[in-house]
């Protein structure tokens, strides 16, 4: 699994006009990207690093402040661009397996207290975000 995240001081995701996900205040916006081998376990090992890690001020985390997380599919992050000019997604999950891991990943935080909003599966969303720093991490499990 691959995730790149966002410290933020806001954000929120848009499908067909409508807001389905928001955090207002200090939190993390994390793009989530899942990969063949990815597994349940990868996913609550994600879970847990994005709620302990240390990269909101003062060197605190979503844990220690109680801050939200947005978490947003996105199977880009597997794209690969070295060759040619277009990308090939060969690295990426189909969605039948990456769903339900994204999923994991967001019941897995639920669990360990946090409060999460999401986008929404396989939609065009618009995604929004007032980048904190900016600081900008990729955590790859």
């Amino acid at each position: 699994m691959r995730a790149v995240v966002q410290r933020v001081s806001g954000a929120s995701v848009v499908v067909e006009g409508r807001t389905v996900g928001e955090i207002v205040g200090p939190g993390l916006c994390v793009l989530v990207g899942v990969t063949h081998e990815d597994t349940r376990e990868k996913a609550a090992q994600l879970a847990r690093k994005l709620w302990s890690v240390r990269i909101l001020e003062g060197e605190k985390s979503c844990s220690d402040l109680d801050a939200p997380l947005l978490v947003i599919s996105q199977f880009t992050l597997y794209g690969d661009a070295r060759k040619g000019r277009r990308p090939t997604w060969n690295a990426a999950a189909p969605g039948e397996i990456a769903e339900p891991l994204v999923d994991e990943v967001v019941a897995q935080l639920r669990t360990l207290g946090a409060h999460v909003e999401t986008g929404r599966f396989g939609a065009e969303m618009k995604v929004s975000l007032t980048n904190d720093g900016p600081f900008t991490v990729l955590l790859e499990m």
